[in-house]
């Protein structure tokens, strides 16, 4: 099986201190993340790398900036004691589409909404996309759909390639099947729930879980 998974969009890695864990990604690979932007009304900002082709990754984390929004932060940022990788995301060519077929195999991947947020030089972006916690594992994508917004890998990030993804379940056969009726795949193991990427960087492979 490619441990690269298909339709794959980005990678969620999720931390309680955002800052800290930017200046971690970049003590350990030598390349430093790009501000996205925050999410207005949600309490968290992000920052981004390439991975190459149309796949990057998305470090989230608390906006210190935002102190009045209401409700728990996307991805359980608010329970995080340590940074990790959170969920992922496929982006396949119809989300609608998509929903619909993978419904009628068996599985719902969660109501389609729609987001946005502003990139440091005020460019609108706009996307819709599946609810992140429809299966609580993290080991099954949510579904996202760019539009007519700039992808940000289109964007010049700074890019880590690729190299190979993998993640345990305690039953990985109890996940394979949400897996297909999505479209994609994800080399899978037995164990304790969790995923981890490895990317290419100027000091070598370096693997974040």
């Amino acid at each position: 099986m490619n441990t690269i998974p298909a339709l794959l969009d980005h990678f969620v890695f999720a931390t309680p201190d955002l800052a800290a864990t930017v200046a971690e990604f970049t003590r350990r690979t030598g390349v430093v993340p790009a501000p996205g932007g925050a999410h207005v009304d949600l309490g968290t900002r992000n920052h981004l790398v390439g991975l190459g082709g149309t796949a990057y990754l998305e470090i989230i984390g608390p906006d210190p900036e935002q102190t009045g929004s209401d409700g728990p932060r996307p991805f359980g940022v608010d329970g995080l004691t340590v940074a990790r990788t959170i969920t992922w995301a496929i982006s396949p060519p119809d989300l609608d589409a998509t929903v619909a077929a993978a419904r009628a195999r068996g599985y719902d991947p969660g109501d389609v909404r729609a987001m946005s947020r502003r990139r440091p030089d005020g460019t609108l972006l706009e996307w819709r996309l599946t609810d992140g916690s429809a299966h609580p594992s993290g080991l099954v994508p949510f579904l996202i759909d760019w539009g007519g917004s700039v992808h940000p890998s289109a964007s010049g990030l700074p890019v880590t390639p690729l190299l190979r993804v993998s993640a345990t379940a305690p039953d990985p056969d109890e996940i394979r099947p949400a897996l297909a009726a999505l479209g994609t795949e994800l080399a899978l193991s037995t164990g304790p729930v969790g995923m981890s990427f490895t990317v290419q960087t100027p000091r070598g492979a370096v693997t974040f879980d």
